[in-house]
């Protein structure tokens, strides 16, 4: 007798770059860009995601550049969902915080 096999996802092929949705964050900068004289700069922060395979580049303000350098500092692992352009910090347990 065999045992009957799990069906298996199916997987659009071929499979690219493009089709993976969330990937790991490994590196990332804070850059500042100067305004037009008496305007405000802006704040970006560029996400360099999967050692190099997938770069993100987000607007942000001061206040957010400020929380987020709290968190990316601090977080063991974050991920970042290309299609939802969401951040995520790290998985934790249930009862654990």
């Amino acid at each position: 007798m065999s045992a009957k096999q799990p069906e298996t996802t199916p997987v659009e092929q071929p499979l690219t770059d493009d089709s993976i949705r969330v990937r790991q964050l490994t590196h990332y900068q804070f850059s500042w860009v100067a305004g037009e004289a008496g305007e405000e700069g802006t704040w970006t922060l560029q996400l360099v995601l999967d050692q190099g395979a997938w770069e993100e580049v987000l607007t942000v303000t001061e206040d957010d550049a400020d929380a987020l350098q709290d968190l990316l500092s601090k977080a063991k692992v974050v991920n970042y969902d290309v299609g939802r352009r969401v951040l995520m910090f790290g998985t934790t347990k249930v009862g654990e915080a």
